[in-house]
């Protein structure tokens, strides 16, 4: 074990104080995952050990919960038990600091829940680190008018009867969804699904006794051709922000809506313009297929900050877009970039993203910094063929000045096979006005001549590029993944199954 440590610590340059901690000897159970979670601001709070120990009698299962503080310091554990249909659970941090386990299910257990007329959905999970205990969580329903807790006896196969049954006596589904907020109370959506459309939306603001505050009515009368979406942007103790889209026989508007959040009532509404229909309807939900969804927005006090693709009218992939709402003002700075425009900076670049050889740019991250300039990281990806593998490349990052205007640095990398993406993962650094990433590549050593996993580390300054790069291959059957960590750190996981080792360690990085 003593070389393995040695091999790691030869490649890293930067490194300073360490913090580590075994999980193999935690907890007796097989770790299942072990997962950062992260506070309001995004940074790393702690992280949550997940641990299996098999069946219990009464044909549930038995797991145990491990919570580590952000410098490794273990705080709390406790076994539970879980449906037989959960795999495990994944973890996060809501507002009032509670650690929240949600679900997860393999195949098997998706496929008893969804048909089974016996097997209901299982609970979510409620952690109070100050009391070290863990309890099933409580949602709940609101059903025209009325507060309830959400009924888990229920199986998937009831609901589904009961969803057809309401259809054909009413000619809708009602639907509605309950969200507990940080401000107080809770905020409600609801709506006439009607399948191919809906109407009667409403959102509505209820106080900590679930009394009615306020209600915002819209999409009153929709129907296939006519309709109104209302898209959550930001909110805070005196305001919410969103946008309003209606849709009029397929022509698109869009505008900024601005509600008093202890009202309801609308203090702003204006058309948005500066960007096409396609542009706007992707920017509130951009995703990449290969790599799943991006957070593409981010709140400061002064501002919110939206990147997504750039679209022709024909939604053809054309650039990136971004879209700036000054919170006090309501000003909006829609501004894009084409892949014309960045030809000067990346070679073989087409109109609409290709590159050499049937690559395409893939984006992989958005880091939206303070004072309104972006960062686009993208991967070079080539999908799988009939007689081919999917395979990546050079990593290219987009990075413009607070007015968008763009600028390039490309990273070369060998060519992986087999593998949607090197990217690994991104933490904000300097108080939110600067950022670093990290990627893997499997490169040949010049002096061995053997190839192993390098880990890059870039750290973007002012727009300034830093590069660091670690050896992260182990010998042996030992395996070792890096793990974002606290501001000015990376975490490594070092695991060998067969010798119930499982070092997590915290190595400072120098930017």
């Amino acid at each position: 074990m003593k070389r393995i440590y040695t091999l790691l610590l030869a490649g890293l340059s930067t490194l300073g104080f360490t913090q580590s901690q075994d999980l193999a000897k935690l907890a007796n159970g097989k770790l299942k995952n072990f997962t950062a979670v992260y506070d309001q601001k995004q940074s790393v709070y702690g992280y949550v050990g997940i641990y299996d120990y098999g069946k219990t009698a009464d044909d549930k299962v038995k797991f145990e919960y491990v919570f580590l503080d952000k410098n490794l310091n273990p705080v709390a554990n406790k076994e539970f038990t879980g449906e037989r249909q959960v795999d495990g659970y994944t973890p996060y941090l809501d507002f009032r600091n509670k650690i929240i386990l949600t679900p997860t299910m393999g195949t098997f257990g998706l496929a008893a829940v969804m048909h089974s007329s016996k097997i209901t959905y299982p609970r979510t999970k409620e952690i109070d680190i100050q009391k070290n205990s863990i309890t099933d969580k409580d949602y709940f329903e609101y059903d025209e008018g009325v507060f309830k807790l959400t009924d888990y006896s229920k199986t998937a196969k009831a609901e589904r009867a009961e969803d057809r049954s309401e259809r054909k006596s009413k000619g809708y589904n009602y639907r509605s969804g309950v969200y507990e907020i940080k401000e107080g109370g809770f905020l409600v959506v609801e709506y006439k699904d009607y399948g191919s459309y809906s109407n009667g939306n409403n959102l509505i603001r209820f106080d900590e006794n679930k009394k009615e505050v306020w209600r915002f009515s819209y999409n009153t009368n929709g129907d296939k051709k006519v309709k109104e979406y209302f898209s959550l942007l930001d909110k805070d103790e005196n305001k919410i922000f969103g946008i309003l889209q209606n849709v009029n026989n397929k022509v698109n508007t869009f505008q900024l809506l601005v509600l008093d959040m202890k009202t309801g009532k609308v203090l702003h509404q204006s058309k948005i313009t500066g960007l096409n229909d396609t542009t706007l309807d992707n920017i509130t939900r951009f995703q990449t297929y290969s790599y799943g969804t991006i957070d593409n927005s981010k709140s400061f006090d002064d501002k919110i900050v939206l990147v997504g693709r750039n679209l022709t009218d024909k939604s053809r992939y054309a650039g990136f877009a971004r879209l700036m709402v000054d919170k006090k003002t309501y000003k909006i700075d829609a501004k894009t970039i084409t892949y014309e425009s960045l030809k000067s900076f990346i070679p073989k670049l087409s109109d609409d993203g290709g590159v050499e050889k049937g690559y395409f740019l893939d984006p992989r991250d958005i880091f939206i910094l303070k004072n309104g300039s972006v960062g686009v990281l993208l991967e070079k990806y080539k999908p799988a063929g009939q007689y081919s593998s999917q395979k990546t490349t050079d990593m290219v990052y987009i990075f413009t000045d607070h007015n968008f205007k763009p600028g390039v640095k490309i990273f070369d990398k060998e060519k992986t096979r087999f593998s949607t993406t090197d990217y690994l993962f991104s933490q904000y650094i300097n108080d939110g006005n600067d950022v670093v990433f990290f990627f893997r590549d499997y490169v040949k050593d010049n002096e061995t001549r053997k190839k192993q996993w390098n880990l890059f580390i870039n750290s973007v300054v002012n727009n300034q590029f830093k590069q660091e790069t670690i050896q992260i291959s182990s010998k042996g059957d030992y395996f070792m993944l890096p793990y974002v960590a606290k501001d000015g750190y990376i975490l490594f996981q070092e695991s060998n199954e067969k010798d119930k080792y499982n070092q997590v360690r915290l190595e400072r990085l120098n930017f």
